[in-house]
């Protein structure tokens, strides 16, 4: 897949595919919504002391390296799986530039996160485990877990730009893999995106959204 390198306002890089059109992060700050999005609006709010994520859309692997600053912040262990067709490649992960903005002493860190091998656990930090899953979740049925998630970060590219991302078959597999008072969050608040969580069995809330976006969403399990 073509790509391109571009900073945001934050100073933090995205990506930009030509053949979607689409960036992987807003161009309003990528760690900035990553960390508004996921962790101030998604984990945060989880209660547990031992957390399990699921992603959709493991991408520049920003999430999952915001989570692994969290669960050794936080000395929380966190089991964290992440599902993607489409990895970026090592060597544009190298570049991405998040380590040297948040914690340059954890450049290797954030490296080993696309290092690590897919379909198996890897421990990657103390407090932080990664499973990445290379699938295509556009069928729903291509996913098993033995794990029930507290938290799901869902990061698919735009309803407009992948639709097959967001069907109500995916957000009913998102609601049976999830356990008791499972957060999900999304940057997108599209009303029919709602209306699918809601019609999966979550309940839903219009959340302020990250810089540059009005409305985020956040579904918690009924």
């Amino acid at each position: 897949m073509n790509i391109k390198f571009e900073i945001t306002e934050d100073g933090s890089h995205t990506l930009f595919v030509p053949e979607r059109n689409e960036h992987y992060h807003s161009t309003h700050g990528a760690i900035q919504e990553s960390m508004h999005v996921y962790i101030d609006a998604g984990l945060r709010h989880c209660v547990k002391s031992e957390v399990k994520v699921l992603e959709i859309g493991f991408g520049t692997g920003l999430n999952a390296f915001l989570t692994l600053l969290e669960a050794e912040k936080n000395s929380r262990k966190i089991d964290f799986t992440s599902l993607e067709l489409y990895p970026v490649s090592i060597t544009d992960a190298e570049k991405l530039n998040y380590a040297e903005l948040i914690d340059p002493t954890r450049k290797e860190v954030f490296n080993e996160l696309h290092k690590t091998g897919w379909g198996k656990w890897n421990q990657v930090a103390l407090y932080f485990s990664l499973l990445k899953m290379r699938l295509d979740f556009s069928n729903p049925s291509n996913f098993h877990s033995e794990n029930k998630f507290d938290v799901v970060f869902f990061d698919a590219f735009a309803p407009e730009k992948q639709p097959e991302m967001w069907t109500p078959a995916i957000f009913d597999k998102l609601y049976s893999v999830s356990s008791e008072i499972a957060i999900l969050t999304t940057y997108c608040a599209n009303g029919s995106v709602r209306r699918m969580l809601q019609a999966a069995g979550f309940f839903v809330e219009r959340r302020p959204g990250p810089p540059g976006k009005r409305e985020m969403l956040r579904a918690v399990k009924k």
